[in-house]
């Protein structure tokens, strides 16, 4: 009978059911996994799943029977490809899983910061809005995204269902390619500079390579209208952290919702735990990801790479 085991369930959530997998052998759970625990966990193991635990020759060779490592996600850094291809071990992951989970994600934090509903829920659970004589309360004012300008840095599958919703709201939706080969006639291209100069709204959803760390330092920031709403659902390092806190202490533009960060969990020293204008910000831990049905779909698209590989068949192979 197989061994397989799971590194670091508690990236899954405890809401999903992940005993699916016994049904492919002796199944074992581990919430999670640190570097000095991994040879021991994975040495009897013929199947390993997990999320971000680093799996390279330096504990993937104290496993000889290891033929199959299934990654709960799209991203492979985390997996030595290279030794992998050389020990014959097969890698899948999984991709599309999450895509209505960011876009619900991406609109979510954007109403928060644009319609100051923190302020607003402050506002009326202070008691303020009881000890008011008027029905209604417009202290910080906000506005429609009706007619705006939604600039989408990465038009891939997520960015492109970003734009389809922002459509249906009534946003004109334009365009950058950050690798320049994306030429989606549904929606209009721009260079860079137009995108960030003419958007009153920009999200990120490209992925991090040399083209696009630190794509948006502080000289990015200053050439934004004063009203834009920057969120970044790509990865960290495309937005420099401690230019962007500057320029939300002055003023640079309206708000910016982060879902990721160049650090996670964020250090204590990151400057935006530290900035003036925490009305300007919201960051959420890594979760655009992670409502519960794209949870359930991946794991569902794991045990059907499982069931795949042990019929000889290929699905999702990382090549």
């Amino acid at each position: 009978m197989l061994n397989l085991c799971i590194l670091d369930a508690d990236t899954l959530g405890s809401d999903v059911d992940l005993s699916i997998f016994e049904e492919f052998g002796n199944l074992t759970i581990y919430p999670a996994t640190f570097k000095d625990e991994v040879v021991e966990r994975i040495k009897d193991q013929d199947i390993i799943i997990t999320n971000k635990v680093v799996l390279n020759e330096n504990n993937l060779s104290y496993a000889p029977r290891v033929q199959l490592i299934c990654i709960t996600a799209t991203g492979t850094n985390n997996v030595d490809l290279e030794y992998t291809r050389k020990r014959g071990i097969t890698v899948t992951n999984v991709a599309g899983y999450s895509t209505p989970s960011v876009v619900q994600h991406t609109f979510g934090m954007l109403f928060y910061l644009m319609e100051s509903l923190k302020y607003y829920d402050d506002y009326v659970k202070s008691g303020r809005y009881t000890d008011s004589n008027l029905f209604t309360h417009l202290g910080k004012p906000f506005n429609e995204i009706k007619d705006k300008t939604w600039g989408i840095i990465g038009l891939g599958t997520i960015g492109f269902e970003v734009a389809k919703v922002a459509s249906a709201f009534g946003c004109k939706v334009i365009y950058f390619s950050t690798s320049g080969k994306n030429n989606n006639p549904a929606y209009k291209k721009v260079e860079w500079e137009e995108l960030i100069t003419t958007s009153d709204i920009i999200s990120i959803h490209c992925p991090l390579n040399e083209k696009t760390k630190n794509l948006i330092t502080y000289k990015e920031l200053q050439k934004m209208k004063k009203n834009v709403f920057l969120l970044n659902l790509g990865r960290g390092s495309i937005v420099n952290e401690a230019d962007l806190a500057r320029a939300l202490d002055e003023n640079l533009i309206a708000g910016a919702g982060l879902d990721v960060l160049e650090n996670e969990p964020l250090k204590k020293d990151n400057p935006l735990l530290h900035i003036k204008n925490k009305d300007k910000l919201l960051i959420t831990p890594h979760i655009a990801w992670g409502s519960r049905e794209a949870r359930i779909r991946l794991i569902e698209e794991v045990k059907l790479n499982i069931a795949a590989f042990l019929k000889g068949e290929r699905r999702n192979i990382v090549e």
